[in-house]
């Protein structure tokens, strides 16, 4: 008798075991699509922009409003990037990048995405509106130019690279938006750096997945081509982002001011980018095309923090 005890609770046990198993990997399976739907990481840096802008156009920091523009950001981009997937779908499933992308792959239904977008669309409007209305305002239209203007534009122009920067260079504006309820030469200027820097950034993205967004049917190169012209203007827009990331140390942009060692500092990170944007140009290769990307992004980055932190030692 307690030899089959002992068998039937063995058995018990590995049943348990078992189903804990399958219920710890459908969980992960659906934790990983709604990252992935939602775009996490890319958020996650569109919310240190919303915070950096923030922290640049306070006087004194409010936590309360520094958690609702996280939250009102992270909404907002993850909305813009659900409904891009569920207008993409098609086009992703022919490319290697996209195609185990949750639509796609059948792991999740545009009816699912629809009310994942929907839902986030409306928290992330409301949460700004309860800032202020202009953050509200801005963000709305971030969602809609990405959504309804830049991703249709995706498989017919180049220039739907250059409608695309203007949601991508919102962020940072936004956080000034959301800390003074005014818009000026200030947020200006900071839209305008990151505006700038969507093009190279985005055209190294396209040059070395340039085989794969041509499977899906996506312009993403000024020239259409991996070639010198695509080369030439991004080194062109890596200039013209070094030297707009400099203008407030001439003290003309109000009081978005760059203490003149930042400025220094600032501007030797702008050349590393512009280094590898030359030497695109002059080996022509995918690989020069990753280094270019990696280094956009941790120019974005730094330059971001070393704002900041001039701010609070000037």
């Amino acid at each position: 008798m307690p030899k089959r005890f002992n068998r039937v609770s063995l058995h018990s046990q590995k049943n348990k075991a078992l189903a804990r198993s399958k219920s710890s990997t459908t969980n992960h399976s659906v934790i990983s699509d709604f990252k992935e739907i939602t775009k996490m990481g890319l958020a996650l840096s569109v919310v240190f922009s919303s915070l950096a802008g923030y922290l640049l156009g306070v006087d004194t920091v409010d936590f309360k409003t520094l958690v609702l523009l996280a939250l009102g950001g992270y909404f907002m981009v993850g909305a813009s990037n659900a409904f891009n997937q569920i207008i993409e779908k098609d086009l992703d499933a022919l490319m290697e990048r996209t195609k185990n992308r949750p639509i796609p792959s059948g792991r999740m239904s545009v009816t699912t995405a629809f009310v994942i977008a929907s839902i986030f669309t409306l928290l992330g409007i409301i949460i700004l509106y309860t800032i202020n209305k202009q953050t509200a305002m801005f963000g709305a239209i971030s969602i809609f130019l990405y959504t309804c203007v830049y991703t249709p534009l995706k498989t017919k122009t180049p220039l739907a690279v250059f409608v695309g920067a203007i949601p991508g260079a919102i962020p940072f504006m936004l956080g000034w938006v959301a800390a003074t309820d005014d818009f000026g030469i200030e947020p200006g200027t900071l839209f305008a750096l990151q505006f700038f820097w969507q093009f190279p950034h985005f055209w190294a993205i396209g040059w070395f997945l340039y085989e794969d967004y041509k499977r899906g049917g996506f312009f993403m190169l000024p020239t259409g081509k991996q070639d010198k012209g695509t080369a030439v203007q991004t080194i062109m827009y890596c200039i013209w982002t070094v030297l707009v990331s400099i203008i407030p140390v001439f003290g003309i942009t109000g009081t978005l001011k760059l203490s003149i060692v930042a400025a220094i500092i600032v501007f030797i990170i702008g050349l590393v980018m512009l280094y590898y944007a030359i030497r695109l140009f002059n080996e022509m290769t995918e690989k020069a095309a990753k280094q270019l990307m990696l280094s956009s992004v941790i120019y974005i980055t730094l330059i971001q923090i070393v704002y900041v932190i001039d701010k609070f030692i000037s």
